[in-house]
Parts: structure tokens; sequence; C-alpha cells
């Protein structure tokens, strides 16, 4: 009988140890899967203003798409669809005119580059980044409206 309720005891402890990992492993999903500059740079009220187009003071998916397909433009200097390293790094006169700073630099790192490059062959592709942007817009989108407010935006 004692060995049983160790059993059992030592199984739910397993399970509790597992379904608090797995609570902070989801508050922590952006961390894990961007930078922190990158993280930074976008989470902010003036960066929200800028994506947000229609200034109804959220940001739709729509509208967060249409800004990453812009970043991609602005990134993809040569027009080929692909982006290398070297234009992947390069500072660019373009995405000055729409977006911050902060998050410019926070995109435009080798660790971010190598995060997007999910098939690791050293470019990253259209679909690559719009499939990015695409996973960070849902992870914000924490009540599943297809919107951001700016307490979604910001983190809060």
């Amino acid at each position: 009988m004692s060995q049983i309720l160790i059993r059992w005891s030592s199984a739910f402890a397993m399970l509790t140890a597992a379904l608090s990992c797995a609570s902070l492993a989801i508050a922590d999903d952006m961390v894990s899967f961007a930078t922190g500059g990158y993280a930074r740079g976008l989470r902010t009220m003036d960066e929200m203003h800028k994506i947000d187009t229609d200034g109804d003071g959220t940001v739709s998916k729509a509208e967060w798409l249409a800004y990453q397909e812009k970043v991609f433009m602005a990134l993809d200097k040569n027009k080929t669809g692909i982006i290398d390293e070297k234009e992947f790094l390069a500072p660019s006169s373009e995405m000055v005119t729409f977006a911050t700073g902060g998050y410019a630099r926070g995109l435009q790192t080798r660790e971010m580059m190598h995060k997007i490059d999910t098939d690791g062959d050293g470019t990253v592709s259209h679909d690559e980044f719009i499939a990015y942007e695409t996973k960070v817009f849902d992870m914000m989108d924490k009540n599943h409206t297809e919107s951001l407010g700016p307490q979604e935006f910001l983190g809060k």
C-alpha cells in the first residue's frame, strides 16, 4: 500500500512540475523565439503606431503582414526574393522611412537571421520571413482576435 502511495505521489509531483514548466514556456515563448533586442525594438508604442496604418489603436493581422512585406522588401536590396547575410545585416535607408531604429537594429542581427532562416541555407526567403513574422504575431495575439491592442503589442 505504501509503495503505491509513493508511486502515486511521485507521478503527481512530476505532473505538477511539467505543468509548471509548460506555463513558464508559454510565457517565455517570445523570449525564446526572438532575441531580446528584436523584442525590445518591436514592442514600443512608436513601432505600434507605425504598423497601425488605419489609426484605430490596434494592429490587425493584415496590417502586421503588410508591414512585414515592406520590411522584407527593404531588406531585399537586390530584389531577388532571397536575402543573404550581407543584405540582412546592412543598414537599410528604405527601412528608416517607416520603421523605428530600435526595431531595425533588433531585427538586423546575425542571431535573428539564423532564427528566421529555418532551412539553414544561410539566406532568408520571402516565405521564411513571412512565416516567422506570422508566428510572432500569433504569439503576441494572446486572445486570438487577429488584432493586437496596446497591452498585447507591448507584451503586458
